[in-house]
């Protein structure tokens, strides 16, 4: 056995093992810890392949950026793990039949990749880890589900910005355009009151003594 293969194997079985790991932890920081151990283990089964590049953006995007601040999120959060807990075996038929969709079309994808001949197969996969050949590939055969995927990407942006800016009952809430259209007369009230003597304020300043 080569010394690429056995790292293959050892890479991809700490990678099964976190991923387990990520499902099964009951503590979620540490099922954080496991996901960015996946995504480490995953990294480096591309850099085996010879795709360097996009081993370094799952690095910088996911590790980087996206689990670090799912980390901070989940630590500073309480989470309560009773409730969590409490609808797991009335959710899991659903879930099972999702993951097992999930792993079908997966399974289905990779036997189509193992049965074509290395004939049929395009002099740029073999230099996939070049950027140059990886993005004349985006942006000319996989043009538009690049540009489906962005969509997807925005209206989930949007979406969750949508839902940060809902109307909550522990918040305090205004509308921006009712706050525009206020007047100034509506914004103070003059109240005219009875100008009170000096005798009377010493008078009642006296009486308090």
């Amino acid at each position: 056995m080569e010394f690429t293969t056995a790292l293959f194997y050892a890479f991809s079985a700490l990678l099964i093992f976190a991923a387990v790991r990520v499902i099964t932890d009951q503590n979620p920081v540490h099922a954080a810890l496991f996901l960015i151990l996946s995504f480490f283990s995953a990294a480096a089964i591309w850099m085996l392949l010879k795709a360097e590049f996009l081993a370094i953006v799952l690095v910088l995007v996911y590790v980087g950026a996206v689990m670090v601040l799912f980390l901070f999120v989940v630590m500073m959060l309480d989470i309560d793990m009773s409730k969590l807990r409490a609808g797991f075996w009335g959710h899991l038929p659903l879930a099972a039949t999702v993951g097992v969709i999930i792993a079908l079309e997966m399974s289905a994808i990779l036997l189509r990749g193992f049965l074509i001949q290395e004939a049929q197969v395009p002099a740029a996969a073999a230099t996939i880890g070049d950027t140059r050949e990886l993005g004349k590939l985006i942006y000319t055969h996989y043009l538009y589900a690049f540009e489906i995927a962005a969509m997807i990407l925005l209206a989930a942006m949007v979406a969750a910005v949508a839902l940060t800016l809902r109307r909550r009952k522990d918040t305090k809430y205004f509308d921006p355009g009712e706050a525009v259209k206020v007047k100034s007369g509506d914004r103070v009230r003059i109240v005219r009151m009875a100008a009170e003597s000096a005798r009377a304020n010493s008078a009642i300043s006296t009486d308090k003594e």
